[in-house]
């Protein structure tokens, strides 16, 4: 048995405090005391967030302290707030906390690498929120939680309680408050799960770079002969889907930390997007939701507890938490060696960018910093158009310095180890969205292959007269026509137009990092 952990020093005086329970535990308790859980066919826990069923980024808040405050981005993804509203917010979720029969306490570790990871401990009022904790931090082993001992940092969930909206610096009855000089990260008027994991990640964005680490929104993989691959990428680009790969072992399929060692994995597991998956599709990530697992806002079928995973009666962001060692090609210590392969991977629905292109270093801070991929904008009408996005190294809301900080070590280890970059387009092809079709899995995946086995170092490229990258003009298992965008589309001046646009948003991105950003830097991006 464990030892009792002690919360009276973070102000918490409830009786019933239960610390790292098993899955079977929380499961127990999620059932008896969570309105709505119940146990999928598969074995997994469906839970539900409430009203939040996503991240709020517009609520999160940095304390302002003059020890940090040099370090940090200001700005709209970093947005300031001081200490004493940092203390409300914090006496605010540890009163809710009081109130409650229970609490759960999570103790874990964030990165694989002794020499990086750092002690977290969540508090929390949910067993669901335990469980998705449980499976995302790195679980101690038994004598590693009996000598714990206190935690580096401490994630207050108050969740189910509002932040009041009339505080001052508050915009809203959610916020998501981050302490470095406390050491402290504070959620009130949210249950979305995956604040706690970003926020984890959030404060790992900080204290790795200061030790020279490149902290990554990534997923990593590592072939049979050990050489490893890392593939940055925004929400619906393939991060995790390609990163489940047979035929290569999984480090990670989220955050990862670069050091002078190599890459190792930031977490302890995986949080897949749930929409549309099948088995056929994606059978790694499909098995990988049994027993433990814990799966969010999906449609659960009364009778049967089978799960449609093409209903987004809730929200599109369906997802699933699991420990990493779920996935039979998992490898544990979550540890590699430097890469050989950088990826970037962008979902362009617009239609122009090639499924692969070969980046110089130059062009790989351009695209490491402008963090571009485009999603899919509705109306009730359904007329739809691409939107662009662009988040500074493919993961704008979780870093806390400049971009210019990741991208100066990302150019730093490749220029070192030798890796070369490619940008990847798993969007669409044949015309933009609406028109042309989404690029086949199976041709990305084929195309991944072939830069793995180095097939692509050395074919005949033609370079992009507009963004000015090598495309390759031939790939094993992939058709060469859809390897030149234009050749696919049937309005060809359509092509050059649709191009044009694409390459003047990239410039109007970018217009922001100029000023920190060397000549060569921004001579790499596209001619408009």
């Amino acid at each position: 048995m464990l030892e009792p952990v002690m919360l009276e020093p973070n102000g918490i005086h409830v009786e019933t405090v239960h610390r790292n329970l098993s899955p079977a535990r929380l499961y127990e308790q999620a059932l008896k005391y969570e309105q709505g859980s119940a146990i999928a066919a598969s074995g997994a826990l469906v839970a539900y967030s409430g009203e939040k069923t996503g991240r709020s980024p517009s609520d999160k808040r940095i304390i302002d302290h003059p020890d940090s405050s040099n370090d940090i981005w200001w700005g709209d993804v970093n947005i300031r707030a001081d200490e004493n509203v940092f203390m409300i917010n914090r006496e605010r979720a540890i009163d809710y906390l009081n109130t409650r029969e229970r609490v759960y306490v999570v103790d874990g570790f964030a990165g694989w690498d002794p020499k990086y990871r750092i002690k977290v401990r969540i508090i929390c009022a949910r067993a669901y929120h335990a469980l998705f904790m449980h499976n995302m931090l790195i679980r101690p082993t038994e004598e590693e939680l009996r000598r714990f001992g206190d935690p580096d940092y401490v994630v207050y969930n108050g969740g189910g309680f509002p932040a009041n909206r009339y505080t001052s610096q508050m915009t809203s009855k959610t916020s998501v408050d981050l302490c470095f000089e406390r050491r402290e990260f504070v959620i009130l008027g949210t249950e979305y799960a995956g604040e706690m994991k970003k926020g984890v990640f959030t404060i790992m964005n900080y204290l790795l770079p200061k030790r020279g680490v490149l902290s990554m929104h990534c997923s990593a993989t590592e072939g049979p002969s050990g050489t490893t691959s890392i593939l940055f990428g925004l929400s619906g680009t393939g991060k995790t889907t390609l990163s489940a790969d047979p035929k290569r072992r999984l480090l990670g399929d989220d955050e990862h930390g670069w050091s002078d060692e190599g890459v190792f994995n930031i977490e302890g597991g995986c949080y897949a997007k749930a929409i549309d998956l099948s088995r056929d599709a994606e059978p790694e990530i499909y098995d990988a939701i049994r027993f433990g697992a814990v799966l969010e806002n999906v449609f659960l079928d009364e009778d049967t507890h089978e799960v449609d995973f093409t209903d987004t009666f809730l929200t599109t962001n369906t997802r699933c938490s699991y420990p990493i060692e779920y996935m039979d090609t998992a490898k544990i210590p979550c540890v590699g060696g430097h890469p050989d392969h950088v990826l970037f991977l962008t979902c362009d629905a617009f239609g122009v960018l090639p499924p692969v292109s070969k980046l110089t270093p130059e062009q790989a801070m351009y695209h490491f910093i402008s963090g571009y991929t485009a999603k899919v904008a509705g109306t009730e009408q359904g007329v739809t158009d691409p939107e662009a996005t662009f988040s500074a190294c493919f993961g704008a809301p979780f870093l806390v310095w400049h971009p210019t900080k990741y991208a100066e070590l990302l150019a730093e280890k490749l220029r070192k180890h030798k890796a070369q970059t490619w940008l990847i387009n798993t969007g669409w092809s044949g015309g933009s969205y609406g028109v042309g079709a989404r690029i086949k899995l199976k041709h990305t995946r084929a195309i991944l292959d072939a830069i793995y086995a180095g097939e692509l170092s050395n074919v005949a490229c033609r370079t992009d007269e507009v963004f000015g990258f090598e495309v390759p003009e031939t790939c094993p298992s992939v058709p060469d026509e859809i390897l030149n965008p234009r050749n696919t589309w049937s309005d060809r001046e359509g092509y050059d137009r649709t191009r044009s646009r694409l390459a003047s948003l990239f410039a109007k991105n970018f217009e922001v990092f100029e000023d920190r950003a060397s000549e060569e830097i921004r001579a790499a991006g596209p001619r408009v």
